[in-house]
This record gives structure tokens, C-alpha cells and sequence, in this order.
């Protein structure tokens, strides 16, 4: 055949380097079209055909085998492309030397790995094949005398591998000047061999897998082969001409006598026939009288016929009284079955279920039907449990399952496989179980909730007479009182046996509860591979922890009437585990709510004050001039009151109906365990509660810079700077700004004095843990936020202030040098006067406590401004000096109840930059000046003298 194809073109080859017997896949171009096309293929001089395994025309796989050079191509032969060529090539490695206790995945030949003629190793025993080295550093002989070593460790020996090793000589033998650090060093590469050992197995076990796969099917292969041999050469057993002359001389033996013994039985049994037929009229009826009975039920009849024939035909020899009585077994065998069958059908009652045991017990059934029985119960609550779950997360998922179980919980199991619930006795739980329920709860109970009280009702509708059951077994009023003694010593012996596997039984009841709870409230904890016999909840959102609340008490009420069935406590200890799990992951629950509710606390803000706030300064308005300063002052401490008090009473009030909640979980019943037991519990609750602070903190900054209402109310507005402060209000008036810090600054200082204290001590009255932890987080973020907050609004009010007081100063071109004698002050003192009785008006009628705190620092400002005013004048006149002292004087004097020392200095340096006054005349003038000054703005100034008594009387 022509070749119509490219030579071959070896272009990879993976992998390009290993010992012989590598596995490498070969990959290129034209490799041939089939496994017959491929004709040759050498990898480093070797012929590897036979090993190799073609798989398409750009992949061929096949084994390197024992080249002798180190070094080669890859040459692939075609007979479509003839010869080819590679552009790679492959290293073959040696291969390492095997020791003799080396661990190995493929037989060994030992003969090309040591000459046992010249092997220096050859009668070596194996202990000695050791590490010259164990310590891995180096050896330092010491100089010490192979006596004194002797003496000082009689009876040791420096050989590690001596039963009478000791660590002491060797190591001063061979480590006497080695450091500290070199040792530690030794101990880690001990550890690293000692390792290394454990993992040897596994990793040649590993490494040699695809070896023992190859073997085993070799093995098969061979097992198959010879068997298909022997079948073929080999008809039949060797024993089977020997079985067929032993059945011949049978047969034979037989034929001899078989008439004569025929006609002898037929006559007897006719003879003995008629003999017997009327005395013996009860075991010719009695099958039939069984099946009638039966029919009927009277199974006592039944079982006291079958022991009378017992008694007299039992032991027969007779074969008509055989041949009846065994249909009288036969009959009693069916009715051994119904009575099993009747047993362990579900469901059953209890007075059943000991009626069919006592039946069975008196037939002499084989095995344990009582045990039987108990088994099916235990299996057939398992299925109750998990066909309840079904039934839910059907109903859930909008497909019609067992039963609507949202509509109507509290009714028992529906029809079906679970309608008999109805009529099977329950364990009553308490009233309080269902106390507080009306019809709306029905259909607002969530689905996971309802499942959990459907269950646990189930569970102790069926649990109680599954204990009973198993009590009375134990007792032996199961069985009938006429039994035999051996039987009662039998029994005795299987109830020992039987303890432990109705112990699991019961456990198993416990854990299916449990985890069918945890797999619809608590997801997490069950493993991966629970999920889907447990889990199948397709819920988006939590359950809040109102809902949990139920939960926990239905499942507390389910374990106190459980202790109530005297079970053992460590059966239980699942549910109390639930118990605990779930009152934690109410609290974390319910703290993310109460989290998320004050998050949505910025948003209900709308600045608007009640029956006793801006309500009331609207009525004030309204009214007629008003010219008692006092009686304003009361309607504006209403309003500040009103406006600091509202998002901290909210806040709080929200934290404490959220404590409120937790009251019953947090509570221990006995033998619960606190909430808070654990340190991992301890610091996750405590992160949650400083985590509702930093976000109350921060809806408290938000709502500083929240943008004004959307002008629904009626709005008022106030010309502060006006002497008749409420003359000039005006309609249309909404919060600014900066009343909003004003508010939040109030809030501020209320939340540090009373709210978080407050919130504190609800925490310890709940028995929190890291209260001072959360109180200290708290106050320091509301201090930072109150910080902030308070130097953005001085630097909203100051900064106008201040920058004005120079453009007064030198209005109308006044010149420091050359002025007038002064006739009073100046208007742009006047002005920033105004400007801060402004600031205190608006501070006042927010919070009165706030005023001393802004006012001091307006005033810093003010002070540290004009000070560096006065001080950049380079020279005064007579008249300039007098000036600048009347108006320095005057607004000292003004503020005096608001002056700090840093206040006080910038006044002092302001003045001393002034010249003195030389004559009485002046200080006479600008005494009289001041007077005039405070006499004229009487009114202006007045609050800065309320402000001086109330600190006076405070």
C-alpha cells in the first residue's frame, strides 16, 4: 500500500524523565490511523511496542522499558507514514537500589540488586541494618574512658538497638560537645524519620496501586481459565458413580418387600380404623373446629383445645392420630402467623399488643414475639416521625401531601398512616402548653413551628405505651401465667440481652426527634451527610425570637413529661443538648432583631414632638405678646425635653422588651445549664450587644446630618437676634441643621448619664456576661461620635462669629492711630453679642445642659480671635487704646460666667497689648462707658445672667 500520510512527528511526551517501567503517554502528529497501522515505537533504543496502547493519531500510551542508554528519542514506526521523527526526547533514570527492608509493590529480584557472594551485609541480622547517624548532626567522639562510662551506667549499653540502651551514655559518647541548639535540631529529624515510618505503608500502598489492580486481574483471568478446564475434562463429581450403585441396592431392597408390608399396614389401618373412630371423635374435629373458632376469634378456645390434644396425641406413634394432629399443627401454625401478623401490624393498642403476646406465649411460638413487637413499634414511630416532616415541607412547597398542618395544628395526626393517633392514649402536657392561643394563631404559626408541636405530640402520643410495653416485658406480666418455668428462666436471660438494644432503641427515638428538630431550626449542626434525611427546609428567612420562645417551651414541656415516664436521664441528655443549643440561638437570634430594629430607629424619626412639644411652642406662638422671659423659658425646656428624651427612651425601651422576650429562655429549669456557660457563647453575645450600641451610635450620627422633613407640619421660624425674642416668630419654621446636632448632642449626654447605665443593669439582671465590656465599648464610641458631633456644630456657629470681627473692626476705614474718643461700643461687638446670644438661645431651648459646654468654647473662639487682633495693631492712639479696652472689657464682662482659663488668657493678652491708662479721667470714662454699655442691652444680656444663677443654684 502506498503511503498517502506524513511520517509520524513525535512533538510531547509526559512524563520526559523516569526509571523503566515508567507509564508515559506520547503525544504528536500522524501516530497512524489505528492500533494495527502502528508497527514500532522505541523510546531511547528500547522496543516498547508490546507494552504500547494506541489512542487516537496524536496519543499513544505504552511503558519505557530497560534501555541502556540514558538518553534517547521517541521513534514511532506507521505503515501508512513510515519511520517518523521526535522533537523531544526522554531521560531514563536508574533505578533506586531496594534494600533488604525496603518495602516494595513488586516482586524484587534479588539477584540484580546484590551479589551474594561478594555482599558485605550477607548474615548481618536485620537490627543492625540501622542508621549510622540517628540523630542526623554530626558525630563528636568524646575522649571519655570506656570504663568510667561503664561505671557510671552499670548494666547499660550506648547501642540504640540494646533492650538496656541508655540515651545518657550515647549521647556523651558521641554528642559531649554538642549544643543545645544542635540537639533540638536532632530531636525534629527523629520525629521527621519516625514519620516518615508511619507513612511508608500507606505511601507504597499508594504508589503500587495500579500493580495490585494489574495482578489481580491476572489472577482472575487464570482462576476463570482453569476452571473452564476442569469442567471440560471432568463429568461430574468422583462420587457420583458410587451414589448411583448405593440407590440401585436401595431400590432393590425396596421392590422385595414392599407388597407384602403394604397389604399388612392397610389392613391394620382399617382394623384400627374402626376401633378408634368413635372413642377419638375429638382429634378427628378438631381442625375443623379450629378453623371455626378462629373465624370467630375465640382464640382461648382454640389454644385450650390444641393443649388438651397436646397432651394426649403429642407423642403419638399412631399415624391416623399422627396425620390429624399434624393438621392440627398445621392449623396452629396459621394461627401462630395470623396472631404475628395481628401483633405486629400498625397501628395497635396497647391491650392489643399484651393480648397477642399472651396468645403467642401460649402456642409456644418460636423466637420472641414480645421483642418482635417492640421492634415494629420502634420502627413504626421512626416512620411516624419522619412522614410528619414529609408531610410539612410538602405542604410548604405548595404540593398536597399528608396533611395541612398550618391550618390546623393541634388536631392530631390526619388520616392514613397517621389517623390513629387520635385514638391511641396520649400523655397530657400542661395547660400552659396551649395557653395564649386564639383561632389567628393557627394560620400566623409558622410551618416549622407547627411541625415541632405536631412532632413532639406525636412522640409522646406513642412513646408512653412503647416504655409500658417494654416494662411489661421486662416483668413478664406479658406472658401467661401458666407458662413454664424454664420458659420464665429463658426469658429472664433474653431481657438481660434485650436491655441494651431497647436502651439504643430509645436513643435512636431520641436522636430521629432531635435531629429532625435541629434539621428545621438548627441546620448547621447537622452534618453533611444528615441533611437530607433530616433537613429539606427550603426556608429563606429566621424564625424570630418570639417563635423560638415557643418552641424552646413546647420542647422543655416534651422533656419534663418524658422524666415524668421515669426514662432515664442519659436517654435524654440529647434533648436537653437541643434544649441548650436552642436557647442560645434564640438569644443570637433575637439580638440580630433587636439590632435590625434599632437600625430602622433613624429611619422612624421625623422630628416631631407630641402633645407637649413644638405643639406647644406653636400655642405659645399664637397667643398674645409675651413679655415673661420665665414663663417662655418653661415652654422651651418642655420642647428640649421632649426632643433630647425620644430616641433614647425608644432605644432603651427596645432592649428591654427584647431582655423581656429572653426572660424564659434565659431562665434554667432544672437541670439546664446557663446560656452562657460557654466562653465561645459568652464573647459572641457580647459582640451582639455592642454591636446594637455601634448601630444606635450610628443612627444617632445619621440622624445629625439627616436633611429636614418634607414640611407636612406646621413649621415656625425665630429671629433669635431680635430684643423681643418671641415677637418676631414667624410661621413656617422647620428644624435646621443645626438644631438636629443640638438634639442628637442631647441624646448624647442623656444615653452616657442614664440610658446605657440603665441598659447595663438590665443586662446583669439577666445575667449577661462582659458588661463592663460592653459599657466601655459603648461610652467610648458615643464620646467619639459626641466629639465630633460637638466640633462640627462649634464650627458652624463659631466661624461665622469670628470671621466677622474683623471686617467690624475696621469698618468706615477706623484707624487704631487716629480715632475719635470713643462714645460706647462699637456695633460689631454688638453684633457678635448678638451673634452668641443667638447660639445660646438655640443651645437653650434644646437642652439646657448643653449651654455652659457650647458657650465656653463660642467664647474661646471670640477671645483667642480678638486677642490676635489686638496684638497685630502696631500702635494705639490715646483714644484708640481707651477704644479697644472699652469693647475688650465689655465683651469679658458679658461673658464672665462663660470663661475658661484658656478664655481668660486670650483677654489678658489682649489687654497687656494695649497701653495703660495714665489718668483717672479715662478709667473714669470707660467705667461709665461699660455701664452705659450694660444698661442699654439689658435685655440682650439677660441670659447670660439667667444662665449664671441656675450654675449658681446647681
Amino acid at each position: 500500500m502506498s503511503r498517502s500520510r506524513q511520517p509520524p512527528l513525535v512533538t510531547g511526551i509526559s512524563p520526559n524523565e523516569g526509571i523503566p517501567w515508567t507509564k508515559v503517554t506520547i503525544r504528536g502528529e500522524n501516530l497512524g490511523t489505528g492500533p494495527t497501522d502502528l508497527i514500532g515505537l522505541t523510546i531511547c533504543g528500547h522496543n516498547c511496542l508490546l507494552t504500547a496502547e494506541w489512542m487516537s493519531a496524536s496519543k499513544i500510551v505504552c511503558r519505557v522499558g530497560q534501555a541502556k542508554n540514558d538518553k534517547g528519542d521517541i521513534i514511532v514506526t506507521t505503515k501508512s507514514g513510515g519511520k517518523g521523527t521526535s522533537t523531544v526526547s526522554f531521560k531514563l533514570l536508574k533505578p533506586e537500589k531496594i534494600g533488604i527492608l525496603d518495602q516494595s509493590a513488586v516482586w524484587v529480584d534479588e539477584m540484580n540488586y546484590y551479589d551474594m557472594r561478594t555482599d558485605r551485609n550477607k548474615g548481618i541480622p536485620p537490627l543492625s541494618l540501622r542508621p549510622a547517624n540517628p540523630l542526623g548532626i554530626e558525630i563528636e567522639k568524646s575522649k571519655f574512658p570506656q570504663k568510667d562510662l561503664e561505671m557510671l551506667f552499670p548494666g547499660m549499653s550506648a547501642d540504640f538497638t540494646s533492650e538496656n540502651f541508655s540515651a545518657a551514655w550515647y549521647l556523651i559518647e558521641n554528642h559531649s560537645t554538642t549544643s543545645f541548639e544542635q540537639l533540638k535540631m536532632a530531636v525534629t529529624n527523629l520525629k521527621r524519620q519516625a514519620n516518615k515510618k508511619s507513612e511508608g505503608s500507606l505511601a507504597c500502598v499508594k504508589g503500587g496501586l495500579s500493580t495490585f489492580f494489574e495482578a489481580q486481574d491476572a489472577l482472575s483471568a487464570i482462576h476463570q481459565k482453569l476452571e473452564a478446564d476442569g469442567t471440560e475434562k471432568v463429568e461430574g463429581s468422583m462420587t457420583q458413580k458410587l451414589e448411583n450403585v448405593l440407590n440401585r441396592a436401595s431400590n432393590t431392597a425396596d421392590t422385595l418387600f414392599q407388597e407384602v408390608l403394604g397389604r399388612k399396614d392397610k389392613a391394620d389401618s382399617t382394623r384400627n380404623a374402626l376401633n378408634v373412630l368413635q372413642r377419638f371423635k375429638f382429634l378427628f374435629n378438631l381442625p375443623l373446629n379450629i378453623e371455626r373458632n378462629i373465624q370467630k376469634g375465640d382464640y382461648d378456645v382454640v389454644i385450650n383445645d390444641y393443649e388438651k390434644a397436646k397432651s394426649l396425641f403429642g407423642k403419638t406413634e399412631v399415624q391416623v392420630f399422627k396425620k390429624y394432629y399434624t393438621e392440627v399443627e398445621t392449623r396452629i401454625e396459621a394461627l401462630r402467623e395470623l396472631l404475628l401478623d395481628k401483633l405486629l401490624e400498625t397501628p395497635s393498642t396497647l391491650h392489643d399488643q399484651k393480648r397477642y403476646i399472651r396468645y403467642l406465649a401460649d402456642l409456644h411460638a418460636p423466637g420472641d414475639p414480645a421483642w418482635q413487637c417492640i421492634g415494629a413499634q420502634h420502627r413504626w414511630i421512626l416512620q411516624l416521625m419522619h412522614s410528619c416532616k414529609e408531610g410539612y415541607i410538602q405542604d410548604l412547597k405548595g404540593t398536597p401531601g399528608l396533611h395541612s398542618p398550618v391550618v390546623d395544628p393541634d388536631n392530631d395526626v390526619p388520616p392514613s398512616m397517621l389517623g390513629h393517633l387520635s385514638q391511641t392514649a396520649s400523655l397530657k402536657r400542661g395547660s400552659s402548653f396551649q395557653s395564649g392561643r386564639t383561632d389567628t394563631w393557627r394560620y400566623k404559626c409558622p410551618h416549622r413551628v407547627a411541625f415541632v408541636e405536631k412532632l413532639t405530640k406525636l412522640v409522646l402520643s406513642q412513646l408512653p405505651n412503647f416504655w409500658k410495653l417494654w416494662i411489661s416485658y421486662v416483668n413478664g406480666s406479658l406472658f401467661s401465667e401458666t407458662a413454664e418455668k424454664s420458659s420464665h428462666i429463658e426469658r429472664s436471660k433474653n431481657v438481660r440481652q434485650r436491655q441494651n438494644d431497647f436502651k439504643k432503641m430509645i436513643q435512636e427515638i431520641m436522636h430521629c426527634l432531635v435531629k429532625l428538630i435541629r434539621g428545621a431550626l438548627l441546620p448547621l449542626s447537622i452534618p453533611e451527610g444528615g441533611m437530607r434525611q433530616y433537613g429539606g427546609w427550603e426556608v429563606k428567612s429566621e424564625l424570630d425570637g418570639q417563635w423560638l420562645a415557643h418552641v424552646i417551651q413546647t420542647i422543655r414541656l416534651t422533656y419534663e413529661s418524658l422524666t415524668a415516664l421515669e426514662i432515664p436521664n442519659d436517654m435524654l441528655q440529647t434533648i436537653q443538648d437541643l434544649i441548650l443549643d436552642l436557647r442560645v440561638h434564640c438569644v443570637m437570634v433575637t439580638l440580630q432583631h433587636t439590632a435590625e430594629e434599632v437600625k430602622r430607629l433613624a429611619g422612624k424619626e421625623d422630628w416631631i414632638v407630641g402633645n407637649e412639644g413644638l405643639t406647644s411652642l406653636i400655642r405659645l406662638v399664637q397667643m398674645k405678646k409675651v413679655h415673661m422671659f420665665k414663663r417662655a423659658s418653661v415652654f422651651m425646656k418642655k420642647i428640649a425635653q421632649n426632643l433630647a428624651m425620644k430616641q433614647p427612651y425608644q432605644f432603651e425601651q427596645c432592649i428591654v422588651h427584647s431582655l423581656q422576650s429572653l426572660k424564659g429562655v434565659l431562665d434554667c429549669k432544672p437541670g439546664e445549664a446557663s446560656v452562657f456557660q460557654q466562653p465561645k457563647t459568652q464573647e459572641e453575645v457580647c459582640q451582639l450587644s455592642i454591636n446594637i450600641m455601634q448601630i444606635f451610635i450610628y443612627c444617632l450620627e445619621q440622624l445629625s446630618i439627616k436633611p429636614d422633613g418634607d414640611g407636612d407640619t406646621t413649621h415656625l421660624s425665630i429671629d433669635v437676634s431680635s430684643p423681643d425674642l418671641f415677637g418676631s416668630i414667624h410661621e413656617d419654621f422647620s428644624l435646621t441643621s443645626e438644631q438636629q446636632l443640638l438634639i442628637v448632642l442631647s441624646n448624647c449626654c442623656y444615653l452616657e448619664r442614664h440610658t446605657f447605665l440603665n441598659i447595663a443593669e438590665h443586662f446583669e439582671k439577666h445575667n449577661f456576661q462582659g458588661i463592663e465590656k460592653i459599657t466601655q465599648v459603648s461610652m467610648t464610641l458615643l464620646k467619639d461620635l459626641d466629639h465630633r458631633l460637638f466640633e462640627n456644630y462649634i464650627e458652624l456657629k463659631a466661624d461665622p462669629i469670628v470671621g466677622s470681627l474683623e471686617p467690624g473692626i475696621y469698618a468706615g476705614y477706623f484707624d487704631w492711630k487716629d480715632c475719635l474718643p470713643p462714645t460706647g461700643v462699637r456695633n460689631y461687638l454688638k453684633e457678635a453679642l448678638v451673634n452668641i446670644i443667638a447660639v445660646h438661645a438655640e443651645v437653650f431651648t434644646i437642652s439646657k445642659e448643653l449651654v455652659p459646654r457650647v458657650l465656653t468654647k463660642v467664647v474661646e473662639a471670640v477671645s483667642e480671635e480678638l486677642s490676635r487682633l489686638m496684638q497685630c495693631v502696631s500702635s494705639f492712639s490715646k483714644n484708640g487704646a481707651l477704644q479697644a479696652r472699652l469693647e475688650i472689657c465689655a465683651l469679658r464682662d458679658t461673658v464672665a460666667v462663660h470663661l475658661t482659663p484658656e478664655s481668660k488668657s486670650s483677654f489678658k493678652q489682649a489687654l497687656e497689648a494695649l497701653p495703660q491708662l495714665s489718668s483717672g479721667a479715662d478709667k473714669k470714662l470707660l467705667e461709665e462707658l461699660l455701664n452705659k454699655f450694660k444698661s442699654s442691652m439689658h435685655l440682650q444680656l439677660t441670659c447670660f445672667q439667667a444662665t449664671s444663677s441656675t450654675m449658681t443654684k446647681t
